[in-house]
């Protein structure tokens, strides 16, 4: 049955027009041609290099920048690499000079060298970056940080950086590696080195706080001394005066009394008080008479 249908289309086309098999081998042709020119194109684009595989003789030499080329198909196979910076994250724990432990983390800016593209190819193959980054990284972290103390890497953080970069810079030419930028992004120690960090802050405060104390107190008995001495020579003053001049005894109560008088003016309340015992009375002669008195006991007190 069936294959008297293959018969039945087999003698249908042989029986179809000349011009429509001409037309179909020329449609065959055309598809061909276009199919095998898309083949034979490729196109890199911005921040891209190519190189070319061979089947005859493998990894050429040529580097293809950004643009359309052209290869041979089946023979000639691009391998497209990527030459822009790419960021990229190590972190490595390791030891310091005075065996503490730092835990340390790089952001490394790498790429390929476009002109050692067929080498890095050969040697390390699409994905350099994760064969060589973080050992060379490890190995640099290890050897730098080993030649600081733990105290020395946070004082002196610019210069570990810079020292990274450089070895690690200078190990990276060894694979056909760029490295833009290495920088330090955490930079942090074990637990009980932290625990003695802070221990010895908290000693350090309860000893500044024990000399502010100190100073504290001899402030406060220098200001005694001098509050007492002030005192003394305010009083010798105040004798030397009412000895001299009577009519300065006289003088303070009079001010004494209109303090007093002031303020009694002031009240709201109605007191009624003795004048002699507010030192109210300075216009009667027994005022006068105990000013007198006064002076002469402070006379005779001075010789």
């Amino acid at each position: 049955m069936a294959q008297s249908k293959l018969n039945d289309l087999a003698g249908r086309l042989g029986k179809s027009p000349r011009g429509l098999g001409i037309g179909l081998k020329l449609a065959a042709v055309a598809g061909a041609a276009i199919y095998g020119l898309s083949q034979s194109m490729y196109t890199v684009e911005g921040g891209q290099r190519a190189i070319i595989f061979s089947r005859i003789g493998g990894i050429q030499d040529d580097i293809y920048t950004e643009g359309l080329h052209f290869r041979i198909p089946w023979f000639q196979h691009p391998i497209i690499y990527d030459i822009r910076s790419r960021p990229r994250k190590i972190s490595s724990p390791t030891g310091s000079k005075d065996l503490q432990m730092v835990n340390i983390s790089l952001r490394v800016l790498s790429r390929p060298d476009a002109l050692q593209l067929p080498t890095v190819y050969r040697q390390l193959g699409p994905d350099y970056d994760e064969k060589v980054l973080p050992s060379i990284c490890n190995e640099v972290l290890k050897s730098v940080v080993a030649k600081f103390n733990a105290s020395q890497l946070i004082t002196q953080r610019q210069q570990v950086s810079l020292l990274v970069r450089r070895q690690l810079t200078e190990r990276a030419r060894d694979f056909n590696m760029i490295l833009d930028d290495v920088s330090i992004t955490e930079l942090s120690f074990g637990k009980e080195y932290t625990a003695a960090v802070e221990a010895k802050q908290v000693a350090q405060q309860e000893a500044q706080r024990a000399a502010f104390v100190v100073d504290r107190a001899i402030q406060e008995k220098q200001q005694k001394i001098v509050h007492a001495e002030g005192e003394a020579q305010a009083a010798k003053m105040l004798g030397d005066a009412l000895s001299t001049n009577p009519g300065y005894l006289k003088l303070r109560k009079i001010r004494a009394a209109q303090g007093i008088a002031r303020t009694v003016a002031q009240s709201q309340n109605k007191l009624y008080l003795s004048g002699n015992t507010l030192m109210l009375n300075i216009n009667d002669s027994e005022f006068d008479e105990t000013m007198e008195r006064l002076g002469g006991d402070a006379r005779k007190k001075k010789f």
